[in-house]
């Protein structure tokens, strides 16, 4: 039920603050909308833990904001590799062992890896994730973990 409450609490704040109206009768029929839509969601039975992590809000957070400095960064050097041309590029496919033991743990680790420029998720299987890098440098950096230890603890360390 918390989770319908914090949806239904999400889903209203968005709404708000993207329609930028707040007379009664657009408040009342955001009000109406979101209830008809958690009302839907828990009908459809895809409000659990794992689709709405409510216990990883502020973890997801920090995560999100490194990931996005990763980003930049990732984006500063492949534009810089661009620039200095063939010789600063040197393509590899590797297999790399994921520690997470949850699928949500997994999928954020391998759509974060696809999200940093110059990095490719191509498949997952088993415990291991098939990457693609630009660089023999940004493989060395994945295979030493530093993401994976980023992935926030709840998700990859079991249901809680």
């Amino acid at each position: 039920m918390k989770h319908a409450i914090s949806l239904t609490a999400a889903l209203l704040a968005l709404w708000l603050l993207m329609s930028g109206h707040y007379d009664a009768l657009l408040i009342s029929l955001g009000v109406v909308s979101t209830l008809f839509t958690v009302f839907l969601a828990l009908r459809m039975e895809v409000v659990d833990h794992e689709s709405y992590p409510l216990h990883l809000t502020a973890k997801l957070v920090r995560f999100w904001a490194w990931l996005g400095k990763e980003v930049i960064l990732a984006n500063i050097d492949v534009a810089g590799r661009i620039l200095k041309g063939r010789k600063s590029i040197s393509p590899r496919t590797f297999n790399l062992k994921m520690p997470q033991r949850t699928d949500l743990g997994r999928v954020i680790y391998a759509n974060s890896i696809t999200l940093t420029p110059g990095t490719v998720s191509m498949r997952m299987e088993n415990d291991e994730i098939i990457v693609h890098a630009l660089a023999e440098e940004t493989a060395k950096d994945l295979e030493a973990q530093h993401m994976a230890r980023r992935v926030p603890e709840d998700v990859s360390g079991g249901e809680a």
